[in-house]
């Protein structure tokens, strides 16, 4: 009977547990998605340089975990605020307080373990067409990466249900407590508070201090090491939601006295709306904050490493392809690249102890040798003249030139007459350099396997090529850039399903009030108005505040990327563009359900 009661009650109200549901699933989604990269330690040993990393995935499902906690609290009072009113009709009508916490139970338990299952399969296709699509875009082998990772599933479910089980006897602790009146009208009951202003001070300051604490903290990463990220981590989360709880009350309130903006259209009734329940949005506008942190600033990391990959490639070769009297195989490989900027042939002669250049080509045609070190690519140009002095600067860099045949002389240079003297067989090095190296991945690839074909694998003209080292150097950061985007990607999905679910679950208790506004008179178009307006403030505050968090955040980053701050509207675009996709459709469903299209108005 119990069973028939709860299943009963999830069927009367579908649409509302629709969406909790899915905010659950999400939730539970990413929970995954995130553990089956934390407790691999095999992938993050693999896939990355950074000895800190399984530390800095340990604080990270602390956070996750302290996120999801307040995300699966809020879901379960929203469950209860659904399903009060009728168990308050149960107990007057003579049910038992033990019959109506087992409801609860059931009721509770039952989504729950169901939001977790369905997230666990959603995390694991999340997962693989993520991890995929990503290994595919870098290139990067993502070793030991695992769809279905075991732990993550356990660990997952665990985490769920506990929580789960431990709302639930809260819930129906909280309900046989509550006076049966304040359960019947517990849904008009507003959440406002009564702040005094000192309090609202004491809080702005607080703000402040501890946000100042945790982007220094992140700053200082290098001497503090997991010092900081733990000052970062609980100074950042609290300073958000203090932040939070005192600016949005102040502002409200200061909008509120301004008789001439409060006049103007429905701004009274969207600021009302806005402190009706200003106790919840706090709360959950400082996770909202961290969590777009989180999911920019992955991003933002990731791309920054996959920047950092063909750049550092450049800065150990300027050439992106060599060869040596290519064969016809090896030569049919290199015609296939494309967008090429400079093509550029040169003899070579060789003796007992050198290999030896034509200083009339030289002089036409300098050989450039890329110079390491921070910012753009800069390049040495090598002439006859100035041979002597820079190429004890650039040895490596003439390994691409040697074949295996060649391998260990030294490179000089011979005026035009002496190198037409020199009686030795003539060898030409065809030299490309091209408009996007990462374009030419795979003809790069091709060409290279036809040069250690020709030459064998341990030929100094292997290991020369830009391509050699791209591999090295891809093999060492496409790991983390492959973690950046796919953690981004995560909590990205649990950003937009917070915020919506936030928003989208209190639409039924808001629909009496746009109603009655749509029988006095008051345009659709008014209404939709301030619905953009009330949502509008709701998206903005916590992605300003997030993109604060991220600007402070990149300077974790100083020591491993090469220019963190020198790319960012490429991530910062894509990601505003994509949370003005969410804006736009939470707006689109909250209209849905809280605009009606014909009413009655008798």
């Amino acid at each position: 009977m119990l069973r028939k009661l709860a299943l009963g009650g999830i069927r009367s109200r579908f649409r509302d547990y629709a969406v909790l549901f899915s905010g659950l699933v999400i939730g539970s989604a990413v929970f995954y998605m995130f553990l089956s990269l934390a407790t691999n330690k095999a992938f993050l040993t693999a896939n990355t340089m950074v000895g800190m990393t399984s530390f800095i995935f340990g604080f990270g499902e602390i956070l996750l975990v302290i996120i999801t906690t307040v995300y699966i609290v809020y879901a379960n009072s929203f469950l209860m605020s659904m399903r009060q009113r009728d168990y308050a009709m149960f107990m007057m009508l003579g049910a038992k307080s033990r019959k109506i916490a087992q409801l609860i139970f059931i009721e509770t338990v039952t989504v729950g373990v169901l939001a977790a299952v369905a997230g666990i399969l959603v995390g694991m296709g999340l997962t693989g067409v993520a991890g995929h699509v990503l290994m595919a875009q870098l290139h990067a082998p993502a070793t030991h990466f695992s769809v279905v990772w075991p732990p993550a599933i356990l660990w997952t479910f665990v985490f769920f249900l506990l929580m789960f089980v431990v709302g639930a006897l809260i819930n129906a602790h909280n309900l046989l407590k509550t006076p049966l009146l304040d359960l019947l009208h517990a849904a008009t009951t507003p959440n406002r508070l009564k702040t005094k202003k000192w309090v609202l001070g004491v809080q702005a300051v607080l703000a402040v201090v501890l946000l100042a604490i945790g982007y220094w903290a992140m700053s200082q990463l290098a001497k503090l090491v997991l010092a900081g990220i733990a000052i970062a981590l609980v100074a950042i989360v609290l300073g958000s939601y203090f932040l939070f709880n005192s600016l949005l009350v102040w502002l409200i309130g200061l909008l509120k006295k301004n008789k001439r903006f409060a006049a103007k259209g429905l701004h009274t009734f969207t600021l009302s709306q806005l402190s009706f329940r200003i106790r919840d949005y706090t709360r959950i506008l400082a996770v909202v904050s961290i969590l777009f942190a989180l999911a920019l600033g992955a991003i933002t990391v990731g791309l920054g490493f996959e920047h950092d990959i063909p750049d550092l490639a450049s800065k150990q070769n300027g050439y992106d392809a060599v060869v040596v009297d290519p064969n016809a195989a090896t030569l049919a490989k290199a015609k296939r690249l494309t967008g090429v900027k400079a093509q550029v042939n040169y003899h070579l002669k060789q003796d007992k102890k050198h290999i030896y250049f034509n200083a009339a080509e030289l002089d036409q045609h300098p050989l450039l040798f890329a110079q390491y070190g921070r910012g753009p690519v800069q390049y040495t140009k090598v002439t006859g003249a100035n041979f002597a002095k820079e190429a004890g600067d650039y040895e490596s860099q003439f390994d691409q030139f040697m074949t295996k045949q060649v391998a260990g002389k030294q490179p000089a240079v011979l005026s035009a007459s002496a190198f037409a003297k020199l009686d030795s067989p003539v060898a030409t090095a065809h030299t490309w350099r091209l408009d996007d190296f990462t374009a030419n991945y795979d003809q790069l690839a091709a060409l290279n396997k036809a040069i250690i074909a020709q030459y064998g694998k341990q030929s100094s003209a292997v290991y020369g090529q830009k391509f050699t080292y791209y591999d090295m150097i891809n093999g060492a950061f496409s790991g983390m850039a492959f973690m950046g985007f796919f953690l981004g990607i995560a909590f990205l999905a649990m950003l937009a399903s917070t915020l919506m679910f936030k928003i989208l679950s209190g639409a039924s208790y808001d629909q009496s009030r746009y109603l009655m506004l749509q029988k006095i008179g008051v345009r659709p178009g008014l209404l939709r108005k301030s619905v953009r307006q009330e949502i509008g403030a709701l998206f903005l505050f916590p992605g300003l505040l997030g993109v604060i968090h991220v600007l402070f955040g990149l300077k974790m980053f100083v020591g491993l990327l090469q220019e963190p701050y020198a790319h960012l509207a490429l991530p910062f675009g894509l990601f505003i563009l994509l949370y003005a996709i969410y804006y736009i459709l939470t707006v689109w469903l909250y209209e849905r359900i809280v605009i009606q299209k014909d009413i009655a108005t008798d």
